[in-house]
Formats: structure tokens, sequence, C-alpha cells
């Protein structure tokens, strides 16, 4: 169990810091052959909300056996489709072990930083949508300001600060599921580089 971590994205160690931070969490899952899911909520429509779905964007060349990317700007995962997403995952996996990857808004000191701890995000949360909580794992990139109307702060939000973040999750998790289970056994698609998982 993972207690809340912030993580600085500014510092320049921090997607090796999320890197060891996620390696030990992905160990025992792999130990226990149980499927990953990584799913990254968001929807391409608004700035601030992205994030989740440019991590899926940059993870989607990655493909193994028992670790599964869902959620990316041609196909975002978000407050319309999620509860049917998460039937469809239950039906599909037998005890999957969840990360969710999401967006949020919070004091001014912890924008640009991501958060990661063992607790479900709760989806929409910032538009007041009353969806269940998911995953087993939650990875937050703090992305603006919260206050009073949250759905144009997230509108108005920097696309440079959600890139970054996008960048420090994606780069954080690819090196951590290397680290675990090496890259003998990594597969991109086809056509697909190592270079194609941080283009962008």
């Amino acid at each position: 169990m993972l207690s809340k971590t912030i993580f600085d994205c500014e510092d320049k160690n921090s997607i090796f810091k999320i890197r060891d931070c996620l390696s030990s969490e992905i160990l025992e899952v792999m130990k226990q052959n149980r499927d990953l899911i990584i799913l990254c909520i968001g929807t391409d429509r608004s700035t601030g909300d992205s994030l989740g779905p440019l991590v899926g964007d940059k993870l989607k060349f990655f493909l193994r056996n028992k670790i599964n990317i869902l959620g990316n700007l041609e196909n975002p995962i978000h407050a319309k489709n999620i509860c049917k997403t998460m039937k469809k995952i239950k039906s599909t996996y037998s005890n999957p072990y969840i990360i969710a990857i999401d967006a949020s808004l919070g004091n001014v000191q912890n924008v640009g930083n991501v958060i990661i701890e063992s607790k479900p995000i709760f989806p929409g949360s910032a538009m007041n949508k009353d969806l269940p909580p998911v995953g087993d794992l939650s990875i937050t990139g703090i992305v603006n300001v919260s206050g009073a109307l949250e759905f144009m702060v997230l509108q108005n939000t920097r696309l440079c600060t959600v890139m970054h973040l996008a960048d420090i999750i994606s780069s954080g998790l690819y090196h951590s599921i290397i680290k675990t289970i090496g890259s003998n056994n990594l597969t991109l698609s086809k056509n697909a580089t190592l270079e194609d998982l941080f283009e962008g």
C-alpha cells in the first residue's frame, strides 16, 4: 500500500522517483498473476482534462501480456462512458489491478506536481459528477488551481503544463514496468519504436 506521495515534476529525477515508487506495486501485481489495467481518464475536448488521454496516447504502443492501456486521444474514457468501461473490465478480466490516471485541480503550490497513492480516483469530481470511485492506485496530475468555476479553469489550463505532466507520468510508468519485468518481453506495434512512446 502506498501512502500519499507527491512528486515535483520540476525535479530532474522525478521520472526515476516515480519509477521506483510504482515498481514495488507492479511487482506484487505480477507475482499474483493479475492483469494490470492502466486506465487513462479524461477528454480531449478540454485542455485541463486531457492529461489522461495524453498519457494513454504516449503509452498506446506499449503492449505486453497482462498489461493493458485503456483510454487515449482517439478513444478517451470520460464521464459518459466510464461506467460502461468498468463493466467491460470486470467482465473481461479476473481480479484486475487498476492504475487510474486523471487530471486534478489543487492548491497553487501543487500545480505541476504528481500525486500517487493507493486509493481510487473519483472521476468528474471537479465537475460535480456523481460517479463511482475507480482504481486500486491513483496517479493524479495537478493541472491548475481549484476554486470557483472549475469548468472554466479546466478549459483555460495551459497545454504546456498538461503536456509536461503527461511526459513525466508516461515515462515513469514505462520505466517502472521495464524495471519490474525487463525489456525482453516488451512488444511494440509493428511500425512503432521506443521513441514513439514519448513523442509529442
